[in-house]
């Protein structure tokens, strides 16, 4: 298991959401960040779990990807 692939880590877990949506809308890191305003190689250490992402950020992130703020959280169900 890598450093931080810890599955109780809430930022892996965030991570790992937060992939699983951009994936399912067909959309890279790239464009994400593009449609964001957020900067790929940090997108990239967040899905990966190695940032402590902002509140400001999962907001904007949320805004983007067109979903409610729970749903990027709900990641322990």
């Amino acid at each position: 298991m890598a450093k931080n692939e810890n599955f109780s880590d809430p930022r892996v877990l965030f991570g790992k959401k937060l992939a699983w949506l951009r994936k399912e809308r067909g959309w890279s890191q790239e464009q994400l960040a593009l449609e964001s305003g957020i900067a790929r190689s940090y997108l990239g250490g967040v899905e990966r779990g190695q940032r402590n992402i902002s509140l400001l950020n999962i907001c904007r992130l949320a805004k983007t990807l067109n979903v409610p703020v729970s749903r990027l959280m709900d990641f322990y169900t």
